[in-house]
């Protein structure tokens, strides 16, 4: 049985990239494979970075891609009125149709895999998702199941009739993380979830989130055998993962939350834009930014920015000047 990692990314999260390969690197348990799904075509700056990387390559099956983002695109047909809100907003086609790709990994060439988003750092090993495969189809450990209305509608009247309240209480997740496995979603399992969507039940995806509220769907409607860590580790030992949380501590390159070491962090709801500038030198502070820049700059440590100025928080509101400078019309840091 193959184990790998899945990572979906382009240019555009080339910093977050680069700290999450070192901290696998460093902290994951083994040198597993990485394959890298490709959001869109824009990889020039990851082809020269993976050159150095030997456990490290692009994932080039296209067949799949395209394969994954049909389906998809049949999916959000079914919805009521996804497109039509999208193109009100100026959106060709489906709400970022690149984030649907990581379905990949269920054709793609591990046998038990593990995905993560870019915006991710490892900090602890992932044997024991690995391992929690031999019992289960598919693994996850997050809290997303405190907050329903990042997954599905919550004001749809369908809700209910397609999953208990026990279930959405329980089973939905973050799809930023999860070990699976290859072939899970067969042609007939999928032409059944089709069929179900476009029966009505399309309506109950979340438009904001596509390819979140999608997978949490296949896996649900699926009865798919799902097992969510923070469920049943022991109370003492479960940590958080978001970088939302504010009392996790800094330690040694580690983050930890009440002494114990988290698994990983999860750099959620920050722009990309915000690493980019940051690593650019501009002295914008975020939480948890030193552990970032360790893995950032690990091996480019002369590449480091050094900053002189007085940090500027990441939610600070604009300043006086931005403020007018916005009213005129005049675009600001470009």
């Amino acid at each position: 049985m193959t184990e790998g990692i899945y990572i979906l990314a382009n240019d555009v999260v080339f910093d977050q990239l680069v700290a999450l390969l070192n901290s696998l690197e460093v902290n994951a348990g083994k040198n597993y494979p990485v394959s890298i799904i490709p959001y869109d075509d824009r990889l020039e700056r990851i082809r020269e970075e993976i050159k150095h990387r030997d456990n490290v390559e692009i994932f080039t099956d296209n067949s799949t891609m395209k394969l994954w983002e049909d389906f998809s695109a049949q999916i959000w047909k079914a919805h009521p009125d996804a497109y039509k809100v999208w193109q009100e907003k100026g959106i060709s086609g489906v709400y970022r149709l690149g984030m649907h790709r990581r379905f990949c990994g269920f054709d793609g060439i591990f046998d038990k895999f593990i995905y993560l988003d870019a915006d991710i750092l490892i900090l602890n090993s992932l044997d024991y998702i690995f391992e929690q495969l031999n019992n289960n189809d598919f693994v996850i450990y997050d809290f997303q199941y405190k907050d329903l209305s990042h997954v599905y509608n919550v004001n749809s009247n369908n809700l209910l009739d397609v999953f208990p309240q026990s279930r959405l209480d329980n089973e939905i997740f973050c799809a930023g993380l999860y070990g699976a496995k290859k072939g899970l979603f067969n042609e007939e399992r999928k032409k059944n979830l089709l069929s179900k969507l476009e029966s009505g039940e399309a309506e109950i995806l979340y438009k904001n989130a596509p390819d979140q509220t999608i997978l949490n769907y296949m896996i649900m409607r699926s009865e798919v055998s799902s097992y969510n860590l923070s469920h049943h580790l022991p109370a003492e030992e479960v940590t958080g993962c978001c970088v939302t949380s504010p009392h996790f501590d800094e330690q040694d390159n580690l983050v930890y939350d009440r002494g114990n070491r988290l698994t990983y962090l999860h750099y959620i709801g920050l722009s990309s834009k915000l690493f980019s500038r940051v690593c650019s030198g501009e002295n914008i502070d975020f939480p948890y930014r030193e552990t970032f820049l360790h893995y950032r700059y690990l091996h480019e440590p002369d590449k480091r920015p050094k900053f002189t100025t007085k940090p500027v928080a990441y939610n600070a509101p604009p300043s006086l000047s931005t403020r007018v400078l916005k009213k005129l019309g005049i675009k600001v840091g470009a």
